[in-house]
């Protein structure tokens, strides 16, 4: 951070940071050779005026980030003992993302802000076909778009939290996920309306973190498989609703008065992901993400540095793989168990078992419109494993 000035209560402070190169080079066999090169770059610069006006504070933030890039991709017919047959695709890819935001936080009283903001994204995507045998899929799409926000922040106490809040958000095609699929220029921004109410702090020893949501989409970004051996096609999935309630919550519970702890903690996410009248699929779930998901963890803490305790991952109930919701994936519960020395120097180790159980069950699903029992949508999860380390810091 840079300060630019500072006097009496008052700071006018300039951040400058995080100016990023990335490469990478990706050579894939699967359902087809994949040859692609990507280049990253970006930045951003943030400024911050905290100052009273009388008896009056006011913190403004204004902003702006600056992310482009390139993606070079060759595909080939994928021969036997991955070999590399005949070019099948070439193509450049080109994208930026510009914005600008600024945000307002109006104390109207000591313990109590209004926030405004607002945010404004410039964005384009270029694609340039190599190989125009199959036509030419060119295309080109730019974005300006504009992401209000208005929200209250209260501090009931000094360590509890209160806050609400509107905002706009908007998500723009990337060619990550369209590097296989038909050019971003026939797909729309997705724009989403969320209202959030929740609460964050602590009491004594016990922490918590909790908010109930909900987002109204519109042209939600979707992948959907098309069939075997297939990437998705990114498509527009028309008015969706995603609404829930997550909740975090630790404690440091006392077992001894020489300074042995049980820690535990939890994390709950019921998720509600539905089409909203869609002429298709009506009101239909959304496909892909678990209703309900717990991840808990009791941890004993010796004050010599020695841990130890279970830990579980909880996916309750069937969700659904596709649309149109005809094929269900499995339930799952998953014990772990981990142990650690930490003597609060530089080093430490640990040692962690994974599905103890050896559970067989499904991690991650790639969704469809509508699935068949036999399709190729599902990836399997680790089995039991165990991992031991060593930590240095420095």
């Amino acid at each position: 951070m840079a300060e630019l000035s500072s006097w009496d209560d008052n700071i006018l402070a300039i951040e400058l940071a995080d100016i990023f190169y990335n490469n990478r080079h990706v050579k894939h066999p699967i359902f087809q050779w994949l040859d692609f090169t990507v280049d990253d770059y970006g930045g951003f610069v943030r400024a911050v005026d905290d100052r009273t006006f009388g008896s009056v504070r006011n913190r403004l933030i204004v902003g702006a980030n600056i992310q482009a890039g390139t993606i070079d991709t060759e595909q080939f017919v994928n021969l036997p003992g991955a070999v590399k047959g005949a070019l099948v695709a070439s193509m450049a890819d080109k994208s930026k993302n510009i914005s600008f935001y600024a945000e307002d936080s109006l104390f109207v009283r000591p313990d109590l802000a209004l926030i405004a903001g607002v945010q404004y994204l410039h964005a384009t995507r270029d694609r340039r076909d190599r190989f125009l045998s199959n036509g030419d899929q060119s295309g080109k799409a730019s974005y300006d778009l504009w992401s209000p926000r208005f929200g209250i922040l209260w501090d009931a106490t000094p360590d509890v939290q209160l806050f609400g809040n509107v905002s706009r958000s908007v998500e723009i095609p990337s060619y990550d996920a369209n590097i296989f699929a038909t050019p971003t220029s026939g797909l729309k921004a997705q724009h989403a309306t969320t209202f959030e109410i929740g609460t964050r702090g602590r009491s004594g020893a016990i922490g918590w973190d909790l908010s109930l949501y909900r987002s109204e989409i519109e042209n939600e970004l979707q992948c959907l498989t098309t069939g075997p051996f297939s990437a998705c096609s990114i498509v527009n999935a028309g008015k969706t609703v995603h609404q829930g309630f997550e909740a975090g919550i630790d404690a440091a519970v006392p077992l001894s008065d020489a300074g042995d702890t049980l820690a535990i903690n939890a994390a709950y996410t019921y998720s509600d992901f539905f089409f909203d009248n869609d002429p298709r699929y009506g009101d239909n779930e959304l496909p892909g993400v678990p209703r309900h998901y717990l991840r808990a963890e009791a941890l004993y803490k010796h004050r010599s540095g020695f841990y130890a305790g279970p830990n579980i991952e909880w996916a309750p109930g069937h969700y659904f793989a596709d649309n149109a919701n005809s094929l269900t994936v499995d339930p799952y519960a998953l014990l772990n168990l981990k142990a650690g020395y930490d003597p609060g120097k530089r080093w430490s180790i640990y040692v962690e078992g994974r599905n103890l159980t050896g559970k067989n069950y499904i991690s991650t699903v790639a969704v469809a419109g509508t699935a068949s029992p036999t399709a190729e949508l599902f990836n399997p999860g680790i089995g039991r494993a165990v991992y031991v380390g060593v930590r240095v810091r420095w």
